[in-house]
């Protein structure tokens, strides 16, 4: 987990907001309260590790108002509802709307905890494979047109010999473009160059 992680409590209840401040800072982790999710949104900024913890019903916007927006918004912070009135159908709609757990006032301390945690590996898992992502576009961004081509055809299965008669050039044209992509993207083998094709077609398409 990650030292620099954040535990944001967003609930209008002062009681509340005390208590779970001492409940989360006695395990060692680092908390910041709101009291309504407007407060939240003007002094949060994106890119922020930690994960969100909401309470449903509160004046103004909702916790699952606010779980929309951030979602609307692109932001990826992991969130946790909390709520004194949750029913089913409020549970399954925050679930499908990407809440990593949704708990029922009143809630033993060590499930809420457990629920913390496996959010905040969540957001850690999130951010390096968003760093990965980042990393691998930066490489693809050294290529060439023909060598995103060329990388384009090598992850495909293509042969030296299918690729050459596909752009019309011979294949040690072919072996000298695909050289310079396995070290424009250092890769050490095939399998890892396709493994970065797969990683960064997960946000679109890996070569052009």
């Amino acid at each position: 987990m990650t030292t620099d992680a954040t535990v944001f409590v967003v609930d209008d209840d002062q009681a509340m907001r005390t208590s779970l401040q001492w409940l989360i800072e006695s395990t060692g982790m680092s908390v910041q309260t709101y009291e309504s999710a407007d407060v939240f949104l003007a002094s949060y900024y994106p890119g922020r590790a930690g994960c969100l913890l909401l309470d449903v019903r509160m004046p103004g916007m909702s916790g699952l108002e606010l779980q929309s927006y951030l979602a609307r918004e692109g932001y990826r912070l992991p969130v946790i509802l909390i709520t004194g009135h949750g029913d089913v159908s409020m549970a399954v709609k925050a679930m499908k709307a990407g809440a990593v757990d949704f708990i029922e006032k009143p809630f033993h301390d060590e499930d809420l905890l457990r629920s913390i945690r496996r959010a905040l590996e969540d957001d850690q898992r999130q951010r390096a494979g968003q760093a990965a992502r980042a990393d691998i576009a930066a490489r693809l961004a050294e290529l060439t047109p023909r060598e995103h081509e060329v990388m384009a055809m090598v992850t495909d299965g293509k042969s030296n010999k299918d690729i050459a008669a596909a752009l019309g050039v011979s294949a040690k044209t072919v072996e000298a473009h695909r050289a310079r992509v396995m070290e424009k993207m250092r890769a050490d083998s095939l399998a890892e160059l396709v493994r970065m094709a797969l990683i960064a077609g997960a946000d679109g398409p890996a070569v052009r």
